[in-house]
């Protein structure tokens, strides 16, 4: 028996703990920074695992680092997402329905990063059970990666060298676009993404009118500044009927916001105090990202200056664009053939069935989009892809994998989640395919084995490891380096959406 039909009996025979495992982080959904139940659930399994794991990697009190060694040699990464999304809450069921005990505003798996995360400990657990069965040097490091929805921690990592001396590292995310399904990423890679917080900050709303002498400063009568909400608010509106001056309408890149809680409901007539406006910027290269937040600054300016506040800009994310490398996609492209697309069972198919009639569509026969059960050759996917794009653009689409790809040959792939042919579903019916075991459980195994296959490839082929960094050092070197752009400090302390628990039980909660 070779090492990768090791690493495949292993997922083979451990596919219900991977498919438990995934349920339960599906049920936790915790969103960016809050991942404290998904964090703890990984580390406390890779630590009965054998590996040896550091929490709080980076500063970030929901990240970890694990490492393991069967001896000197090369080391591979792979890694775990596992934040969820505010109001994506729907139970893994064939219907629209919160999870118990909760709304649909809470937070829920949509990509889903629960599916994402167990995939990557599938793989890494398979690989580790053949390097001790066949006696095969090196390392393994797994981290895992809070507020990935944020591009959060990949970028900080970076900058503190968790991804520095991998021979490789591996990429792995659930399909969500065509024609990037069932394939590897080529040539053209995600692009870059800032995202920042402006806070606006009112503290002598009193000086604004420079009042005339009234006995009482805060007299409900007084003149005083309009306040933090009304800074946000100019800032929000302004910013919109200005983003199509900010670039051209070409590449797929998107602005979007979010206003975050500050809790201030009162029965008085004060001005707000404080008030806090994300932004996430998604763009294909670096200047992009440079010319928006360089506009975003001045209209913060004006608008603080207009409502009496002062303002500042907290950083969330920095992150860079990727870069591609060949040897890296040709070996994962080899064992994704190998392994082939995923396979769902006739009972699986009758699950997507139900959730069709749930969205009153007419149940089909085969109710798979065709790319499901398809695989895409690399350079297909990458002729398809280019057809929307202008010839100059390098990089398109977001995900923060990319800081990775600075530090070591980085190989992106993608396997095919379950999606219903057949028109528009509402995002509850995706959501429930990426939670229901039926659904996502072969999805999971699937991408298990080809990371699992693709990295002991990686561990024993001299050659292919070798052209691997040879292509990097080459993509990478000549004064082309990008270094770590992250020159802030974990933003862990904001009022991110989270759960908490009472006396009534555990209840989604905005922060103050």
């Amino acid at each position: 028996m070779s090492a990768a039909d090791t690493a495949e009996a292993w997922v083979k025979a451990h596919h219900q703990d991977l498919s438990k495992g995934c349920a339960q982080i599906f049920a936790f959904g915790e969103p960016a920074w809050r991942e404290y139940q998904s964090a703890a659930w990984y580390v406390e399994r890779l630590r009965a695992e054998g590996f040896s794991v550091e929490e709080g990697s980076g500063g970030m009190p929901t990240a970890f680092c694990a490492t393991w060694s069967n001896g000197p040699g090369p080391v591979v990464g792979m890694y775990a997402e596992y934040d969820a999304v505010p109001g994506n809450c729907q139970a893994a069921r064939a219907e629209k329905a919160p999870r118990e005990g909760l709304g649909f505003l809470a937070a829920g798996h949509t990509d889903p990063h629960s599916a994402l995360g167990m995939s990557g400990l599938g793989g890494l657990l398979a690989t580790k059970a053949a390097m001790e069965c066949h006696g095969i040097k090196g390392g393994l490091r797994f981290t895992g990666e809070p507020a990935e929805k944020l591009r959060g921690s990949k970028p900080i990592h970076a900058a503190k060298g968790y991804y520095d001396g991998l021979a490789a590292m591996l990429s792995f995310h659930p399909f969500y676009m065509l024609p990037l399904c069932n394939t590897v990423r080529w040539d053209t890679q995600c692009g870059a993404a800032y995202a920042m917080v402006y806070r606006f900050i009112c503290d002598a709303p009193e000086m604004w009118g420079m009042s005339d002498g009234t006995p009482i400063p805060q007299a409900h009568s007084d003149t005083r500044a309009p306040g933090a909400n009304d800074a946000l608010m100019m800032m929000y509106q302004t910013a919109r009927t200005q983003r199509d001056a900010m670039l051209p309408h070409q590449g797929g890149w998107s602005i979007s916001e979010a206003i975050l809680g500050a809790g201030q409901a009162t029965a008085d007539n004060l001005p707000a105090q404080q008030a806090d406006l994300q932004y996430m910027i998604r763009v294909p290269d670096l200047d992009m990202a440079e010319r928006v937040t360089a506009a975003l600054d001045r209209i913060a300016e004006a608008s603080a200056t207009l409502c009496g506040c002062r303002w500042e800009k907290h950083w969330v994310s920095k992150s860079r664009p990727g870069v591609t490398n060949h040897a890296m996609a040709s070996v994962v492209w080899h064992e994704m053939q190998a392994v082939g697309p995923p396979h769902w069972d006739e009972a699986a198919l009758e699950v997507m069935r139900q959730v069709q009639k749930a969205c009153e569509t007419e149940p089909s026969d085969m109710p798979l989009l065709d790319a499901c059960t398809q695989l895409v050759a690399p350079k297909v996917a990458e002729t398809l892809l280019r057809e929307t794009l202008p010839p100059k653009q390098t990089h398109a689409t977001s995900d923060d994998y990319t800081d990775m790809t600075w530090h070591a040959p980085t190989a992106r792939f993608y396997v095919a989640r379950p999606t219903l042919r057949g028109g528009r579903y509402p995002t509850w019916a995706m959501n429930a395919l990426g939670g229901m075991p039926a659904t996502i459980d072969p999805m999971v195994r699937t991408a298990a084995r080809i990371l699992a296959r693709a990295a002991l490839r990686v561990l024993q082929d001299d050659v292919v490891r070798h052209a691997a960094w040879d292509e990097f050092e080459a993509r990478t070197d000549g004064g082309t380096i990008i270094p770590p752009l992250c020159d802030y400090a974990p933003p862990v302390d904001f009022a991110w959406p989270e759960y908490v628990e009472t006396i009534r039980g555990r209840h989604w909660h905005i922060p103050g």
